[in-house]
């Protein structure tokens, strides 16, 4: 039995084994490699003659590897490991040989230059455009010492992200805190202390409970963030704060020789193929024009919110005064969430635990669904047992359009996993839409996406009771299953999220977390687990209040993370006479209000631009923000109130950016959809930086 070879269709993870990955991709290798030779000698420069039979011999490879990348991040073990490390070479040799293949380059530089290009829709010409540019990107114009060189760190970078990312989950896994007194847990709450106790009966505390102990708390956000908001010992989130922000920066799970490699690699790789740093390389295929346009964004959302961070700071510490805090006029990084989230309850009167009975995950998905109905008009249904899973606790669901003919399926994959399942959260497409021909004609295979998430998991007989963050998490990573699965265009290169510049990516998950704050949709979500109450009305409008509580601050989180990753892959010189560290402090002077601990080694487990396809593309989030806030304008515009102009507006949104995915360039679709180009104003506004008009 051979399931990695089985290359269509739903994956039947239940039969996947680690000791199946290298000899079923090896298997694969060879036939693909011989298929391609076959090809490239026999060059047809058409869509049918050369664009399809390319994609039928890649599909069959990244159907396969994008199962074991899936396992990878929801069921990594040492075996599936060893697998992917042992052929992760060979599969980056493959996907180098196509990218530099002259015979297939000049292939669609022909059919470019053919009468046949003229007769094609536009997303045909975007996939021929994206895939001649891909493949000049991808170093198919090199020949000689130069080509080897390319391809060489080709490879050792993909081994490199591999090490970055599986380094920040054995560091992750290898730190906890066992609590046993009573004192060690004062100010924790109910659900954190259950799920601790949970964590220390996994961890070999077979006797312990919510109300005795002992608690385990892991750096996994489920367990660290609440810890850090809520613990009333200083010295424990001292701790607690350092570990987290050290990870991977020491001893067997150090990645701090792994960024100085990476950096220099992805230098020396743009200098080969003309560019004078990566970041220009990442920009070519991008919305944002080059690197000063960025600059130029993150500028101005600096300058917005500097001051504006600065005040949250001093609210904190006033706060902090008025409550004869011993560390109120010398506040640490540890002491943030803290202070933040008693002033929130201070401010606003309640806390964000007193919400979870509220947020039910079943609940949740049920308003959820509700909302995509009336917006997007479509249909979600349970289709559980429908599709082998990987985890008992995963979901899979059916979407169906007006006609309640199927269009689409997702799996969720809800609850944090820290022993095997990578933190944070994301979509990935399982299977894309394309329509396919065979001898009985012609059919549309429809898109699967994958949602994960690492939220809080069913602890002591009680559902999944979910932060108002998990609900808006939910909801991002839903839209960009929206992107995925609402697709209308039929080929593989430009359906979904395929051939969507990068930060243009975000535009529908940003959008989706505007709704958790539309009345309707919120108090649709929030029903009591054990009483059905409905979500109080004064919880909405304390949650509306709060939503601009500390933005100053949040935004320009962001924009550091965003300026550092630009500076280090644009102006930082590997080797040169200023450090990593040094460039994180320089622009901490203009982006933090508090200074980084000299400890603080946050880059080693910042795997998006590490190990993720982040690399000179944070910005992208806000890049993409400016886009999303000024789309969900277009509700408000429309009025939030009415339900007709909210669906009359939904379909238009449906129509153009989740529907034409990456067969327009993103300005195109914005357009279509918004009737001019975006304006930055929205975002701030939302952000409470500038005054509604």
């Amino acid at each position: 039995m051979k399931p990695l070879l089985q290359g269509q269709g739903l994956p039947p993870f239940p039969d996947i084994k680690a000791e199946q990955v290298v000899p079923d991709i090896t298997e694969l290798l060879a036939e693909a490699n011989e298929k391609l030779t076959a090809l490239e000698a026999n060059i047809v420069p058409t869509w049918t003659g050369l664009v399809e039979p390319l994609d039928r011999i890649v599909e069959r490879i990244s159907w396969a590897w994008s199962i074991v990348g899936h396992l990878m991040g929801v069921q990594n073990s040492p075996e599936l490991r060893a697998a992917h490390e042992e052929m992760q070479p060979q599969v980056v040799q493959f996907w180098m040989r196509l990218g530099q293949s002259t015979a297939l380059y000049e292939g669609y530089k022909a059919i470019k230059a053919s009468p046949e290009f003229a007769t094609f829709d536009v997303a045909q010409k975007r996939i021929i455009d994206a895939a001649i540019r891909d493949m000049e990107l991808s170093g198919v114009g090199l020949t000689g010492e130069p080509k080897q060189r390319f391809n060489d760190i080709q490879l050792a970078l993909a081994e490199l992200a591999n090490k970055f990312s599986n380094n920040v989950l054995d560091a992750t896994k290898a730190y906890s805190l066992t609590l046993t007194k009573p004192e060690e847990i004062a100010g924790l709450p109910a659900s954190l202390l259950g799920q601790a106790a949970q964590s220390a009966r996994a961890a070999g505390h077979e006797v312990a409970t919510p109300t005795d102990g002992p608690w385990v708390i892991t750096l996994d956000m489920p367990s660290y963030l609440p810890f850090m908001q809520h613990s009333q010992r200083r010295d424990l989130r001292e701790q607690i704060y350092k570990a987290y922000v050290s990870r991977a920066a020491s001893g067997e799970y150090d990645n701090l020789g792994n960024i100085d490699r990476i950096l220099e690699l992805r230098r020396e790789m743009s200098n080969i193929l003309g560019f004078d740093n990566f970041a220009e390389l990442s920009l070519a295929s991008k919305m944002a024009p080059n690197v000063a346009a960025v600059e130029n964004l993150l500028e101005s959302l600096r300058s917005a919110s500097f001051e504006a961070a600065k005040q949250d700071l001093e609210d904190l510490r006033a706060y902090a005064i008025s409550k004869e805090a011993p560390e109120a006029n010398d506040l640490k990084h540890w002491d943030l969430a803290y202070w933040s989230e008693r002033l929130r309850e201070a401010k606003f009167d309640f806390n964000a635990e007193e919400l979870r009975p509220y947020f039910p995950l079943e609940q949740v998905l049920s308003g959820l669904f509700n909302l995509a109905n009336n917006l997007f008009g479509i249909a979600i249904t349970a289709a559980d047992g429908q599709a082998p899973v990987w985890n008992p606790d995963v979901r899979y669901f059916q979407v169906a359009n007006e006609q309640n003919q199927p269009i689409a399926y997702f799996y969720l994959d809800a609850y944090s996993r820290p022993a095997e399942k990578r933190g944070g959260a994301w979509m990935a497409d399982c299977i894309s839409r394309s329509k396919l021909t065979d001898k009985d004609g012609s059919k549309v295979r429809l898109p699967v996406a994958y949602l994960t998430c690492n939220q809080t998991p069913p602890v002591d007989g009680k559902p999944s009771l979910m932060t108002f963050s998990e609900v808006e998490t939910l909801f991002h990573e839903f839209g960009h299953g929206l992107q995925h699965m609402l697709t209308t265009v039929d080929y593989v290169g430009a359906a979904g999220i395929s051939n969507v510049e990068w930060d243009a990516v975000e535009l529908p998950s940003q959008f989706m977390e505007n709704w958790c704050y539309h009345r309707p949709t919120l108090l649709s979500l929030g029903k009591h687990y054990e009483t059905g109450e409905p979500l109080p009305e004064h919880y909405y409008q304390k949650l509306l209040a709060a939503r601009t509580f500390m933005s100053g601050s949040g935004m320009l989180r962001q924009i550091h993370f965003s300026w550092l990753d630009l500076e280090l892959h644009s102006h930082y010189q590997p080797g040169g006479a200023e450090t990593i560290p040094d460039v994180r402090n320089r622009l901490a002077k203009i982006s933090m209000v508090i200074p980084p601990l000299p400890e603080d080694n946050f880059l080693c487990s910042f795997g998006h631009i590490f190990a993720g396809g982040y690399a000179a593309g944070y910005y992208s989030y806000k890049w993409a923000e400016v886009l999303s806030a000024d789309a969900f304008a277009a509700f408000e515009d429309a009025g939030l109130d009415d339900a007709d102009a909210i669906g009359t507006t939904g379909r238009r949104f449906r129509d153009t950016v989740l529907s034409l995915g990456g067969s327009k360039h993103p300005m195109e679709v914005f357009t279509a959809f918004r009737g001019r180009e975006p304006d930055p104003s929205a975002l701030l506004r939302h952000n409470g930086l500038v005054a509604a008009k």
